[in-house]
């Protein structure tokens, strides 16, 4: 069945929020189910062993997108033959790419366990298992990424959807495994991480050769040089940027090490997993409409490409404002319920990261359509940089003192200066103009943002009883929502909300006819 594009982008991004909101729940319960089994100081080294080898698989990131992004702009030009070899070619580029990545930890692994990681004596052969076992861990993620772009660039949101669910529920299988052993729970766990990676790539890879095996798939034989050879310059570039966001996070779980030891990140640990699952509303929808943002790019509608831009950035903010400023507020009590026994300084680290990547959500969209574009040298290099000034910034800070939340106080302000600097690129690499972007994104969210500030402040400052948070929650939402409809939208998007719900009201009717006809 054909479908417009918009229709196409409101179910696939239903799907995703269907998923979302299952997958979360299982995360956060698996989270508090391997806090409980391995303890703070097991659970902070975890965090921190996944931490560094995760700093060295920024190819992952790089490479997929890099992959989806030229599928889906010649999927806008209808190009089928091309498709094919861009498939056929990202798998030899990724499978290199995953035993480059898998000898370059290997090594790394040689000095990282003599005094580099602040690692209790006792527990350093177990963090050692852990680190080989994820090292392979990380090679079946890598492989598995360009079936995984495939699907989402054909928008097949459903398949990929069901494919997360599946492995997020394998994920709590193995946490809960861990409940019922007595042995060395972190290293039975280390251990388990490859087995639940190759699951998810044996999962991909066959719904890929079921769904588009006429179609898509050729033969493995098709290398084609010149075409690696673009995959590969413009994934350079998205490889530089991945590198310089994840040696920024890694880079301040390091030094918190450092400084004030493994425990410290556990809490580090729990503030970006919350600032994860939160992000997932917004990276769903940003998830759902980047095929669309390539696809115009590549069918030479510029103007479609920067209007979808702004949009992801705008819904981008406010689905997790939806959800985080209401969580900061009532941070204390969200985390005594849910860990129950709530490491020192998680509460601010939660805070902290969470309004970062607020910020961070008002030019999300830019990224895309600077993507879309191909020219992305300038921007990878010049907002990587900024990146990275977070982590001497930091070290400064600590050295002289300060305590622990400083460095992602500096994390926020660092995030600031890269909006700025992205929506200066986007004017002038894709053309876009400040003054629409200020008239539709951020003078649209002035209003919607410090209604639920208010919101949230006036509930947490006049109110004080048993699951307060509810009340919080559901104010700030109400209100938010409110405000986000009266000021937070554009005259045509009013529009575009008006025809959804007409069409999924008469799809609902046309059910209930068709049900009451059986």
């Amino acid at each position: 069945m054909n479908m417009k594009p918009a229709d196409r982008v409101v179910i696939n991004t239903g799907i995703q929020y269907a998923r979302v909101f299952i997958t979360m729940g299982i995360s956060l319960y698996s989270m508090r189910l391997l806090l409980h089994a391995l303890g703070a100081e097991d659970y902070g080294i975890f965090n921190l062993v996944a931490g560094v080898i995760s700093m060295f698989a920024f190819f992952n990131t790089a490479i997929a997108t890099s992959t989806q992004r030229f599928l889906s702009f010649h999927h806008g030009k209808e190009d089928a033959e091309l498709q094919k070899k861009i498939f056929n070619n990202s798998i030899w580029l990724h499978l290199l790419a995953g035993i480059l990545v898998a000898i370059a930890l290997e090594f790394a692994g040689l000095f990282l366990f003599t005094g580099f990681l602040n690692i209790p004596a006792d527990r350093v052969v177990a963090a050692k298992v852990v680190y080989h076992s994820i090292c392979i861990a990380i090679f079946f993620s890598i492989i598995s990424m360009p079936f995984t772009s495939l699907l989402v660039a054909r928008e097949n949101i459903l398949w990929v959807a069901l494919l997360n669910t599946i492995e997020i529920i394998l994920k709590l299988f193995a946490a809960l495994l861990l409940m019922v052993i007595d042995k060395d729970r972190l290293l039975i766990y280390g251990l388990l991480m490859p087995v639940l990676s190759l699951c998810s790539f044996l999962l991909n890879a066959a719904c890929c050769f079921k769904k588009y095996n006429a179609r898509v798939f050729p033969s493995l034989n098709g290398y084609d040089r010149g075409l690696i050879k673009e995959l590969t310059s413009f994934a350079g570039w998205n490889l530089f940027g991945s590198l310089c966001s994840t040696a920024r996070y890694e880079g301040l779980a390091i030094l918190l090490n450092l400084f004030f030891g493994a425990v410290i990140n556990a809490a580090f640990g729990i503030a970006n997993q919350v600032a994860a699952q939160l992000s997932f509303f917004s990276a769903t929808m940003l998830r759902t409409i980047n095929p669309q943002i390539m696809k115009s790019e590549g069918a030479n509608d510029r103007k479609r490409m920067l209007r979808l831009s702004m949009t992801a950035s705008k819904f981008g903010f406010y689905l997790l404002a939806f959800f985080a400023v209401p969580c900061v507020f009532e941070m204390p009590a969200i985390l005594g319920i849910w860990l129950k026994n709530v490491p020192d300084n998680t509460v601010i680290f939660c805070s902290l990261v969470l309004v970062g990547t607020l910020v961070n959500q008002l030019t999300i969209g830019l990224e895309a359509a600077l993507q879309a574009t191909g020219k992305v040298k300038v921007y990878q290099l010049v907002v990587g940089l900024l990146l990275l000034c977070n982590i001497p910034l930091a070290y400064i800070l600590l050295q002289n003192g300060f305590p622990a939340y400083t460095a992602l106080v500096c994390y926020a302000v660092i995030e600031l200066l890269a909006c700025g600097t992205r929506l200066y690129l986007a004017k002038k690499i894709a053309g876009l103009s400040v003054r629409e972007y200020f008239y539709r994104v951020l003078a649209r969210e002035i209003i919607p943002l410090a209604s639920i500030i208010i919101t949230g402040f006036l509930v947490t400052h006049y109110m004080n009883f048993a699951y307060r948070f509810l009340l919080t929650g559901m104010a700030s939402v109400t209100v938010f929502s409110i405000s986000i409809y009266l000021a937070g939208l554009c005259g045509d998007e009013k529009i575009i909300l008006h025809q959804i719900f007409d069409t999924f009201t008469k799809r609902l009717r046309w059910q209930k006819s068709r049900s009451f006809k059986k």
